[in-house]
């Protein structure tokens, strides 16, 4: 069955690309309501913007959504996987401002918070979209594609030239906890030589070395280190989550991306969405909804890191 959360959660922190401070609440919502984000700032009518693939607009480095009047949200990504992790259903997430708090960099601090509040069952099943046909998206050196598979499973590779990170992959399967105790604490990296550029073009002015992993040549910058030795394809996978996110339900099926990020995923919704012969609306039933990202998740199974 679909779920919300028992009470809102709150949190408190600073745009990763603004620099800005930003109040972000997340609060349950009714079965059949799906994920909106509810700008607090914006005068009513103009407000909602909702958390699908056809509101995304192309941007650098973080995935943003903007409704038909122009007002975005951007940096959702990693809510957005939060959500999807935890198999939230049904939520309103609203902040007084254009962007979400990178908090630490991962999603940690918003799969603790909804872990921490609980959450509640509801009447409607969940429905799921199942692919049919392999879809995929090959551009620029970027691969996407999803493909029929009996369960939700992702496969990632990265390469990267600084020797930090190098070529990585990961492959997992996404059912139950695994993205809350594989994924979610991996934060967003860069490069260092990286960080004068992005912040000419006005972007990651929010960025210390304690919300993001930041390597220059074979070291790392951060304090601490990784998290994994793997935690950059980590985090790239964490982020796919939340792209996929935006199609609308959990996705049963194959994910494979190479050195894709946020453009490829987005397009290869559009390019599924464009094909009704590859994919299917289902309603999940218990067996189905068991095998689903958070299902029976609890504080206590769950061993999370920083």
């Amino acid at each position: 069955m679909q779920k919300t959360l028992k009470s809102n959660v709150v949190f408190i922190g600073t745009g990763l690309h603004t620099g800005t401070d930003v109040k972000l609440c997340v609060r349950p919502a009714s079965a059949e309501t799906g994920i909106w984000f509810r700008r607090t700032d914006v005068a009513a009518g103009k407000d909602f913007i909702c958390a699908n693939w056809q509101f995304s607009v192309h941007t650098e480095l973080c995935t943003r959504l903007e409704n038909e009047d122009g007002v975005s949200v951007s940096t959702v990504e990693h809510v957005m996987a939060a959500l999807a992790g935890c198999g939230i259903n049904n939520a309103i997430i609203e902040l007084n401002g254009p962007e979400l708090p990178i908090m630490d960099g991962s999603a940690l601090e918003f799969v603790s918070g909804f872990l921490r509040v609980g959450f509640v069952n509801q009447t409607a099943p969940v429905r799921a979209l199942e692919i049919l046909e392999k879809v995929e998206v090959d551009e620029n050196g970027a691969y996407a594609a999803l493909e029929p598979y009996s369960g939700i499973k992702m496969d990632f590779m990265i390469d990267f030239p600084d020797v930090a990170i190098g070529q990585q992959s990961k492959s997992l399967d996404l059912a139950n906890g695994s993205f809350v105790n594989e994924l979610s604490n991996s934060r967003t990296f860069c490069a260092n030589s990286d960080v004068n550029t992005m912040r000419s073009k006005g972007l990651a002015l929010g960025g210390t070395l304690m919300n993001a992993l930041v390597v220059d040549g074979e070291n790392v910058l951060s304090p601490g280190g990784m998290r994994y030795p793997d935690e950059p394809v980590r985090h790239k996978m964490l982020d796919a989550v939340g792209d996929l996110a935006l199609a609308g339900g959990p996705i049963i099926g194959h994910y494979i991306g190479r050195r894709s990020g946020h453009t490829a995923t987005n397009k290869l919704l559009k390019k599924l969405f464009s094909d009704p012969s590859a994919f299917r609306m289902i309603d999940c039933d218990l067996e189905m909804t068991m095998c689903l990202p958070g299902a029976g998740l609890v504080w206590d199974d769950i061993s999370l890191k920083k």
